[in-house]
């Protein structure tokens, strides 16, 4: 049975019944039914955040186990970063000085991947992220490994020819100077015969008679044999591979032709004093990929230390050269 309340009227000096309006009442539903929503929502919240459902346990387990994977695969994969940067040093700073090859730039290594350094931090990866991480990283040494694995092919071609590269790197004088005594002018800045002033001398210089045989330095293909108007009157230039050229000047007269093969120690032409020439000598010139060498470097075949040593302080004498 419903209960009705009474209020005493101090105007009336009554009891009267207690009517509550219905807008009153409307209110106060509504604030129920709002704070019990508020309060629903607390609690949902507070549930999904400290009592995860069984599906939501397996979830966060997984992606916890997928962190710790990534965080060993990246070890690794850190690990063979640096083997392979040691490799890489190796070959261009060892292997192939060895061989005096060219070392590959980083771009060919890499290719078209960029090398990129791990700038994103991995608590704020996804599975996906983690996933295309860990791909690139891998595309990248794969792509280093490959273009490695080339350049031990190409090395191993070295070590094949070995015997040929030395054999086509100049090592020898180019007349016959045992005495060390023919050594007229060395290479640099030596003072002209013809003008008196200072200018480069890009070889050496052996003041020899008339008729003296001289040698290739080096087995490799004749290119040039005569005069062909440069101030070196007669002389031969022979191609020996592996970016090695070497000039013999002012010839009495050319044993050689163009296209010819010829082997280190072969006679070649003879001694003269033919185009600017100032008396009857060898100009001889090394070059490497197009730039002169001082040719003191390459006696290292026919010579003993002592001998060497003084040919050094003989060439670095100054005077005036020959042509």
């Amino acid at each position: 049975m419903k209960k009705i309340k009474y209020y005493y009227n101090t105007n009336t000096l009554r009891y009267e019944k207690l009517e509550t309006p219905l807008r009153v009442t409307l209110l106060r539903i509504l604030g129920f039914l709002s704070a019990a929503i508020v309060t629903a929502l607390i609690l949902v919240s507070l549930a999904y955040k400290y009592f995860p459902s069984a599906n939501e346990k397996r979830l966060i387990q997984r992606n916890e186990a997928l962190r710790d994977n990534y965080y060993v695969l990246d070890d690794k994969i850190k690990k063979l970063q640096e083997q392979m940067s040691e490799l890489e040093r190796r070959d261009n700073h060892v292997y192939r000085a060895i061989f005096e090859a060219n070392p590959i730039p980083d771009s060919a290594r890499a290719k078209a991947l960029d090398q990129q350094k791990e700038i994103q931090l991995v608590q704020g990866m996804d599975q996906d992220n983690l996933s295309t991480s860990i791909a690139n990283t891998l595309n990248n040494l794969n792509s280093r490994i490959v273009t490695q694995a080339k350049s031990y092919v190409e090395i191993d071609g070295f070590i094949r020819n070995k015997e040929q590269l030395l054999a086509s790197t100049p090592a020898i004088q180019p007349v016959n100077n045992k005495d060390l005594n023919r050594i007229a002018s060395g290479y640099g800045y030596r003072i002209d015969p013809v003008y008196k002033t200072t200018k480069f001398h890009a070889g050496l210089d052996f003041a020899a008679p008339q008729g003296t045989p001289i040698y290739a330095t080096a087995n490799g293909t004749v290119e040039t044999a005569g005069n062909t108007g440069n101030g070196y009157g007669n002389h031969v230039v022979i191609n020996h591979g592996y970016g090695y050229q070497t000039l013999y000047g002012h010839m009495f007269r050319v044993k050689v032709r163009p296209g010819q093969h010829v082997k280190r120690g072969e006679v070649i032409g003879w001694v003269g004093s033919t185009g600017k020439s100032t008396g009857p000598h060898c100009h001889y010139e090394v070059r490497r990929n197009g730039d002169t060498l001082d040719p003191v470097f390459y006696f290292y075949n026919d010579i003993t230390p002592e001998q060497y040593d003084r040919l050094l302080k003989l060439a670095a004498s100054s005077n005036q050269s020959f042509d």
